[in-house]
């Protein structure tokens, strides 16, 4: 597979204790506290360990997120918040924003900062075995669900849980609408690369691959849009990458849709696309280069040198060729001034998240184990809050250097 994907760094937090002194008052509700503080350890490890797999991940969230509920739901199932929601502080760093953190002494926010990073894990997932120089089928189609995965993730927390939190949204932060949709966006569109990847490798239907390669500039395009009223301090290379692929996928799609049009013996017109496809292409070649200059949070790459985007240069101008020699032999069309208007409507291979949910509450919490917690033994100055000069340490992630393509496909 010959992907690429801008990837930005995992949320890192500050080290919670889950001890609660004289409020635990037995042995059932120090255990919890104990797993709570073990779950949430082991679940932030894996996020930078490179063994780590999708059944790995989902065994840690399944551990940490159902001890977490009980601080979140009440046991009966009703709309009452725990009265454990609000005992503990908990603090985050931003995606874009480096280590300025946030802190929020609320439950909720911390399910919605560590399933953010879940999130995060697997489109970095995807993006690693993406880059693998044989990869196969089965590993082709894990990171299409990953990344469908991961879109589910954020829109469940967008739509679920987002809304619960006491303390408004910070503009410009992870957990703002923009930001959230932005990242589904993008899961889909690099699940839809997946998809056309596929479709031109079994040499389906050129009509077929030029809708889906426009639907998916419209997504990298709207992403964008999402991000331009954001300080180009934080967001600008995550743009240069989203405005690459929307000129690259916008090249695919007029070069496949010229092939169509010969196909219908519209030389003139395949022309007119082909050309189209050449200044897309030179634009997205453009935007590599700014892409790699670019200072800001993220990966770094030169995606130009990639043979996913060098093969499309290649395609298009062999293309263009075949056509103009065409129109010299055999058609002899005039070539039109304007484009043809991409109306390309995919009605297969279009990517929707998959519905994620949070796991049910963890068996240990019972009525008993929760009465446990006495709430009038805390402390009058709350221990448990981390102190103002307490730093966010950042996530040490794994220097993925990009691998040389060989050119192998999905087989």
């Amino acid at each position: 597979m010959t992907h690429w994907f801008h990837r930005n760094p995992l949320k890192a937090t500050a080290p919670v204790s889950f001890n609660y002194y004289g409020v635990a008052t037995t042995p059932a509700a120090t255990k919890i506290c104990n797993d709570l503080r073990t779950s949430r350890m082991r679940l932030l490890e894996l996020f930078t360990d490179l063994s780590t797999n999708p059944d790995m991940m989902k065994n840690a969230t399944d551990s940490y997120f159902s001890l977490l509920k009980g601080f979140i739901a009440s046991l009966d199932d009703s709309s009452q918040d725990s009265k454990l929601r609000y005992i503990q502080n908990f603090k985050w760093t931003d995606t874009l924003q480096g280590q300025v953190p946030s802190s929020q002494q609320d439950a909720v926010f911390e399910l919605i900062s560590m399933g953010f990073n879940v999130a995060l894990w697997y489109t970095k997932y995807a993006s690693r075995l993406a880059g693998k120089e044989d990869i196969t089928e089965d590993e082709a189609k894990d990171v299409h669900r990953s990344l469908k995965m991961a879109a589910g993730i954020f829109r469940h927390l967008k739509e679920s849980h987002i809304p619960k939190l006491i303390t408004p949204v910070e503009k410009g932060r992870d957990l703002e609408a923009r930001l959230i949709d932005c990242y589904i966006i993008q899961c889909q569109a690099e699940a839809q690369e997946v998809t056309i990847a596929r479709a031109i490798e079994l040499k389906h239907n050129p009509g077929l691959i030029a809708a889906l390669a426009y639907e998916t500039a419209n997504f990298y395009q709207k992403a964008d849009q999402l991000l331009s009223t954001l300080d180009p301090t934080y967001s600008i290379k995550w743009r240069k990458y989203l405005q690459l692929k929307s000129c690259f996928y916008m090249a695919y799609a007029y070069c496949y849709h010229g092939q169509t049009l010969l196909a219908s013996d519209k030389c003139g017109e395949a022309i007119r696309s082909l050309q189209e496809a050449e200044k897309f292409f030179a634009k997205a070649e453009a935007l590599c280069k700014e892409y790699g200059e670019t200072k800001g949070p993220g990966t770094t790459a030169k995606p130009s040198g990639h043979l996913f985007f060098r093969k499309l240069g290649t395609l298009v101008k062999n293309t263009l060729e075949k056509c103009q020699r065409e129109n010299g032999f055999i058609y002899f069309q005039k070539i039109p001034a304007e484009a043809p208007q991409l109306e390309l409507k995919a009605n297969y291979g279009l990517v929707e998240p998959i519905p994620f949910e949070f796991p049910a509450i963890h068996a240990h919490w019972t009525p008993e184990s929760l009465a446990a917690f006495d709430l009038t033994k805390r402390p009058k100055e709350d221990s448990a809050k981390p102190k103002p000069e307490e730093d966010v340490k950042p996530m040490k992630e794994p220097d993925i250097k990009p691998q040389k393509d060989t050119g192998c496909q999905i087989s």
